[in-house]
Protein backbone atom coordinates (compact mmCIF):
# COMPACT_ATOMS: atom_id res chain seq x y z
CA UNK A 1 0.00 0.00 0.00
CA UNK A 2 1.31 3.14 -0.88
CA UNK A 3 1.23 5.94 1.86
CA UNK A 4 0.79 9.66 1.38
CA UNK A 5 1.42 11.80 4.04
CA UNK A 6 -0.10 15.52 4.17
CA UNK A 7 0.45 18.11 6.95
CA UNK A 8 -2.99 18.22 8.06
CA UNK A 9 -6.49 17.82 7.01
CA UNK A 10 -6.85 20.11 4.49
CA UNK A 11 -4.10 19.02 2.57
CA UNK A 12 -5.48 15.22 3.05
CA UNK A 13 -8.58 16.63 1.21
CA UNK A 14 -6.60 18.32 -1.32
CA UNK A 15 -4.66 15.67 -2.00
CA UNK A 16 -7.55 13.31 -2.70
CA UNK A 17 -9.14 16.24 -4.43
CA UNK A 18 -6.09 15.90 -7.10
CA UNK A 19 -6.86 12.22 -7.28
CA UNK A 20 -10.45 12.20 -8.13
CA UNK A 21 -10.27 15.18 -10.64
CA UNK A 22 -6.66 14.29 -12.96
CA UNK A 23 -9.23 10.99 -13.24
CA UNK A 24 -11.82 12.55 -14.67
CA UNK A 25 -9.83 15.18 -16.42
CA UNK A 26 -8.53 12.00 -18.54
CA UNK A 27 -11.98 9.81 -18.11
CA UNK A 28 -15.09 12.22 -18.13
CA UNK A 29 -17.06 9.15 -18.16
CA UNK A 30 -15.39 7.87 -14.68
CA UNK A 31 -17.02 5.52 -12.12
CA UNK A 32 -16.65 6.63 -8.56
CA UNK A 33 -16.88 4.48 -5.17
CA UNK A 34 -17.88 7.42 -2.58
CA UNK A 35 -17.88 7.68 1.16
CA UNK A 36 -19.78 9.59 3.57
CA UNK A 37 -18.72 10.47 7.37
CA UNK A 38 -16.80 13.39 8.56
CA UNK A 39 -13.76 12.58 6.97
CA UNK A 40 -14.52 12.88 2.96
CA UNK A 41 -16.34 15.81 3.60
CA UNK A 42 -13.21 17.88 2.63
CA UNK A 43 -13.04 16.35 -0.42
CA UNK A 44 -16.36 16.85 -1.43
CA UNK A 45 -15.98 20.65 -0.48
CA UNK A 46 -12.78 20.65 -2.84
CA UNK A 47 -14.42 18.90 -5.60
CA UNK A 48 -17.34 21.39 -5.60
CA UNK A 49 -14.82 24.00 -5.24
CA UNK A 50 -12.79 23.04 -8.29
CA UNK A 51 -16.83 22.79 -10.57
CA UNK A 52 -17.17 26.36 -9.96
CA UNK A 53 -14.01 27.55 -10.18
CA UNK A 54 -12.45 25.24 -12.89
CA UNK A 55 -15.18 23.30 -14.58
CA UNK A 56 -14.27 19.96 -13.29
CA UNK A 57 -17.40 18.36 -15.00
CA UNK A 58 -19.89 15.58 -13.22
CA UNK A 59 -22.24 15.06 -15.65
CA UNK A 60 -21.26 11.89 -17.64
CA UNK A 61 -19.67 10.49 -13.83
CA UNK A 62 -21.21 7.36 -12.43
CA UNK A 63 -21.35 7.10 -8.72
CA UNK A 64 -21.65 4.15 -6.19
CA UNK A 65 -21.73 5.31 -2.79
CA UNK A 66 -20.69 2.19 -0.02
CA UNK A 67 -23.18 2.23 2.16
CA UNK A 68 -27.04 3.55 3.96
CA UNK A 69 -28.53 3.20 7.24
CA UNK A 70 -31.76 0.35 7.03
CA UNK A 71 -34.47 1.46 7.52
CA UNK A 72 -33.91 4.98 6.73
CA UNK A 73 -35.93 7.07 4.34
CA UNK A 74 -34.02 9.26 2.20
CA UNK A 75 -35.23 12.68 3.22
CA UNK A 76 -34.38 11.76 6.73
CA UNK A 77 -31.07 14.22 7.33
CA UNK A 78 -29.49 11.69 8.67
CA UNK A 79 -30.00 9.47 5.80
CA UNK A 80 -26.73 8.94 3.46
CA UNK A 81 -28.77 9.62 0.42
CA UNK A 82 -29.13 12.92 2.41
CA UNK A 83 -25.41 13.59 2.92
CA UNK A 84 -24.42 13.13 -0.42
CA UNK A 85 -27.26 15.68 -1.86
CA UNK A 86 -26.01 17.88 0.70
CA UNK A 87 -22.15 17.68 0.81
CA UNK A 88 -21.89 17.17 -3.70
CA UNK A 89 -24.18 15.79 -5.83
CA UNK A 90 -26.23 19.05 -4.91
CA UNK A 91 -23.87 21.75 -6.00
CA UNK A 92 -22.37 19.96 -8.70
CA UNK A 93 -23.62 18.70 -12.38
CA UNK A 94 -24.22 15.33 -12.00
CA UNK A 95 -26.71 13.73 -13.91
CA UNK A 96 -29.19 11.82 -11.09
CA UNK A 97 -29.56 9.29 -13.18
CA UNK A 98 -26.12 7.96 -12.80
CA UNK A 99 -26.19 8.53 -9.13
CA UNK A 100 -26.32 5.03 -7.07
CA UNK A 101 -26.99 4.65 -3.12
CA UNK A 102 -28.09 1.77 -1.37
CA UNK A 103 -31.85 1.91 -0.60
CA UNK A 104 -32.11 2.31 2.80
CA UNK A 105 -36.44 2.10 2.12
CA UNK A 106 -36.48 -0.84 0.16
CA UNK A 107 -39.53 -3.01 0.92
CA UNK A 108 -37.05 -6.40 0.38
CA UNK A 109 -33.73 -4.98 1.41
CA UNK A 110 -31.88 -8.79 0.33
CA UNK A 111 -33.48 -8.01 -3.43
CA UNK A 112 -32.20 -4.65 -3.09
CA UNK A 113 -28.70 -5.94 -1.97
CA UNK A 114 -29.11 -8.08 -5.17
CA UNK A 115 -30.01 -5.28 -7.63
CA UNK A 116 -26.96 -3.22 -6.25
CA UNK A 117 -24.03 -5.54 -7.20
CA UNK A 118 -25.77 -5.84 -10.73
CA UNK A 119 -26.19 -2.35 -11.17
CA UNK A 120 -22.27 -2.30 -10.41
CA UNK A 121 -21.07 -5.31 -12.59
CA UNK A 122 -23.38 -3.32 -15.76
CA UNK A 123 -21.31 0.16 -15.17
CA UNK A 124 -18.25 -1.76 -15.43
CA UNK A 125 -16.96 -1.92 -12.18
CA UNK A 126 -15.54 1.02 -9.81
CA UNK A 127 -12.54 3.04 -11.43
CA UNK A 128 -11.65 4.84 -7.82
CA UNK A 129 -13.38 4.27 -4.41
CA UNK A 130 -12.67 6.26 -2.05
CA UNK A 131 -13.01 5.04 1.57
CA UNK A 132 -12.66 6.16 5.21
CA UNK A 133 -11.61 4.42 8.28
CA UNK A 134 -13.36 3.41 11.52
CA UNK A 135 -11.73 3.49 14.83
CA UNK A 136 -12.39 -0.57 14.62
CA UNK A 137 -11.04 -0.90 11.33
CA UNK A 138 -14.02 -1.26 9.71
CA UNK A 139 -14.66 -0.41 6.34
CA UNK A 140 -18.29 0.96 5.14
CA UNK A 141 -20.44 -1.38 7.18
CA UNK A 142 -18.11 -4.19 7.24
CA UNK A 143 -17.55 -5.02 10.68
CA UNK A 144 -14.69 -6.65 13.11
CA UNK A 145 -16.72 -10.54 12.99
CA UNK A 146 -15.33 -13.90 12.15
CA UNK A 147 -16.19 -13.62 8.90
CA UNK A 148 -17.17 -11.02 6.43
CA UNK A 149 -19.17 -10.92 3.63
CA UNK A 150 -18.26 -10.72 -0.44
CA UNK A 151 -21.15 -9.13 -1.51
CA UNK A 152 -23.11 -6.43 -1.11
CA UNK A 153 -25.35 -7.05 1.51
CA UNK A 154 -27.68 -6.06 5.20
CA UNK A 155 -25.43 -5.56 7.77
CA UNK A 156 -25.53 -5.77 11.88
CA UNK A 157 -24.01 -2.89 13.59
CA UNK A 158 -21.98 -3.04 16.23
CA UNK A 159 -22.56 -1.44 19.49
CA UNK A 160 -19.19 0.65 18.78
CA UNK A 161 -20.68 1.70 15.60
CA UNK A 162 -24.45 2.80 17.28
CA UNK A 163 -23.06 4.38 19.87
CA UNK A 164 -20.44 6.06 17.40
CA UNK A 165 -23.29 7.55 15.42
CA UNK A 166 -25.84 8.18 18.26
CA UNK A 167 -24.63 11.85 18.40
CA UNK A 168 -26.28 12.05 14.82
CA UNK A 169 -29.77 11.21 15.94
CA UNK A 170 -32.26 13.04 18.66
CA UNK A 171 -33.19 9.79 20.64
CA UNK A 172 -31.23 6.78 21.01
CA UNK A 173 -33.97 5.09 19.83
CA UNK A 174 -34.01 6.77 16.42
CA UNK A 175 -30.20 4.92 15.79
CA UNK A 176 -30.63 2.34 13.02
CA UNK A 177 -29.30 -1.46 14.10
CA UNK A 178 -28.59 -2.11 10.29
CA UNK A 179 -27.58 -0.94 7.09
CA UNK A 180 -26.91 -1.90 4.22
CA UNK A 181 -23.36 -2.00 2.92
CA UNK A 182 -20.74 -3.20 0.00
CA UNK A 183 -18.95 -6.18 0.80
CA UNK A 184 -15.43 -6.40 0.61
CA UNK A 185 -15.08 -8.40 -2.42
CA UNK A 186 -17.04 -5.75 -4.32
CA UNK A 187 -14.71 -3.12 -2.77
CA UNK A 188 -11.69 -4.38 -3.42
CA UNK A 189 -12.93 -4.88 -7.18
CA UNK A 190 -12.31 -1.28 -7.68
CA UNK A 191 -9.32 -0.40 -9.64
CA UNK A 192 -7.68 2.46 -7.65
CA UNK A 193 -8.33 2.75 -3.78
CA UNK A 194 -7.94 5.98 -2.04
CA UNK A 195 -8.20 5.62 1.98
CA UNK A 196 -8.13 8.72 4.08
CA UNK A 197 -7.37 8.51 7.76
CA UNK A 198 -7.59 11.68 10.06
CA UNK A 199 -6.85 11.88 13.46
CA UNK A 200 -5.36 10.05 16.26
CA UNK A 201 -8.74 8.02 16.49
CA UNK A 202 -7.70 6.47 13.98
CA UNK A 203 -3.95 5.56 14.51
CA UNK A 204 -4.47 2.47 15.79
CA UNK A 205 -6.54 1.09 12.90
CA UNK A 206 -4.07 2.36 10.59
CA UNK A 207 -1.05 1.27 11.96
CA UNK A 208 -2.44 -2.43 12.67
CA UNK A 209 -3.34 -2.29 8.93
CA UNK A 210 -0.02 -1.27 7.87
CA UNK A 211 1.41 -4.26 9.81
CA UNK A 212 0.80 -6.26 6.74
CA UNK A 213 -1.29 -9.08 8.87
CA UNK A 214 -4.83 -9.70 7.50
CA UNK A 215 -7.68 -10.37 9.63
CA UNK A 216 -11.53 -9.97 9.95
CA UNK A 217 -10.65 -9.03 12.94
CA UNK A 218 -9.66 -5.53 11.20
CA UNK A 219 -11.57 -4.98 7.97
CA UNK A 220 -9.63 -2.57 6.46
CA UNK A 221 -6.53 -5.02 6.63
CA UNK A 222 -7.42 -6.51 3.26
CA UNK A 223 -6.47 -3.80 1.21
CA UNK A 224 -3.35 -5.08 1.38
CA UNK A 225 -4.17 -7.69 -1.02
CA UNK A 226 -5.30 -4.78 -3.61
CA UNK A 227 -2.73 -4.00 -6.45
CA UNK A 228 -3.67 -0.19 -6.50
CA UNK A 229 -4.61 1.15 -3.13
CA UNK A 230 -3.21 4.77 -1.33
CA UNK A 231 -3.43 5.60 2.14
CA UNK A 232 -3.50 9.54 1.95
CA UNK A 233 -3.69 10.27 6.04
CA UNK A 234 -2.24 13.67 8.66
CA UNK A 235 -1.22 10.87 11.02
CA UNK A 236 3.08 10.60 11.34
CA UNK A 237 3.46 7.24 10.99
Amino acid sequence: MKVIQCKDYDAVSQQAANEVEALLRQRPDAVLGLATGSTPIGLYEALVERHRQNGLDFSRVTTFNLDEYYPISPQNDQSYHFFMWKHLFGSVNIDPQRVHIPKGDAEDPDAACLAYEEALAAAGGIDLQILGIGNNGHIAFNEPAEYLRAATHRAQLTEDTIEANARFFDRPEDVPREAISMGMGSILKARRILLLACGEKKRRAVEEMLSGKITTQLPASFLNLHPDAILITDLEL
